[in-house]
């Protein structure tokens, strides 16, 4: 597989303004006294709607016509399915190693925090906790990002600005509790937008593991494994997250819009 180095910059850095997008999540903490649910609601929904429908039918189906041609028919469809779960299992396994507690995908809004106020030792733990759960979750979702904008730039796109939208959330777990703790936006928007870095490392750690090895085999694997981390992460983290700041509808309206975009953007670029 003939890689770019045009590619390589673009996915490079369109992971990186996914991550970075922690920063908008502490500006809008900063900024607002109450997080603008329904918007926000309808926003998650679209990137859960984004993420699934790119993952079914795009990604998924990619990863196995390449495992198809090297493998032949039914063994690189079985290959693919494995690689899908192996992906859904690494997600679920990153999430039972990191207390609910310390976890920014249990969603709180900035009000929700400013009342469940308690010590400034606590708050801060809290924070760096949220940043680290953070780090930890980014790293795939890093690989997620940088995988799809390696063979597809305007997958890529798509796949950048879902994942930007799910980080704000996280920008607003790591950056509230630290500002409540030390009195600083300084220090919190800079915690948060530093957790925010671990998605293009993600992708730098991808790379120099990948490249030693890659080929369509390869690529094929990567990119089922990238499918099924994408599906966990709208199903666990996207669409419940979407549930809790709105309403019901709001989140299910915002994840057929975005399957909707991301399907006339697929036929726009066929």
């Amino acid at each position: 597989m003939d890689i770019s180095t045009s590619n390589l910059i673009m996915a490079f850095s369109l992971t990186l303004f996914a991550g970075l997008s922690t920063g908008v999540g502490s500006a809008l903490a900063f900024f607002t006294k109450q997080t603008n649910t329904k918007f926000l609601s309808a926003s998650l929904g679209f990137s859960a709607g984004v993420m699934i429908y790119v993952s079914m039918v795009e990604i998924f189906v990619k990863a196995r016509v390449s495992l198809e041609m090297i493998y032949g028919y039914p063994r690189g469809y079985a290959y693919t399915t494995i690689a899908f779960f192996i992906g859904i299992f690494v997600m679920a396994f990153i999430d039972k190693v990191i207390p609910s507690g310390e976890n920014p995908h249990e969603m709180r809004d900035v009000k929700e925090m400013e009342e469940g106020i308690t010590s400034q030792t606590e708050l801060l733990r809290m924070g760096f906790f949220s940043a680290l759960a953070i780090g930890i979750h980014n790293f795939p979702e890093g690989l997620a990002t940088f995988m799809a904008a390696l063979q597809n730039p305007a997958l890529g796109i798509s796949i950048a600005i879902a994942i930007a939208i799910h980080n704000i959330p996280e920008g607003i777990a790591v950056s509230v509790p630290v500002y409540f703790a030390t009195g600083s936006k300084k220090k919190a928007f800079k915690l948060s937008f530093l957790s925010g870095l671990s998605e293009p490392l993600g992708a730098l750690l991808g790379y120099f593991l990948l490249m030693q090895f890659f080929n369509e085999a390869m690529f094929g694997f990567t990119f089922a494994g990238v499918a099924g981390i994408m599906i966990y992460i709208s199903l666990d983290e996207l669409l419940p997250s979407a549930e809790k700041y709105g309403e019901h509808h709001i989140a299910i309206y915002g994840m057929i819009a975005g399957m909707m975009v991301m399907a006339a953007s697929l036929l726009a670029v066929a």
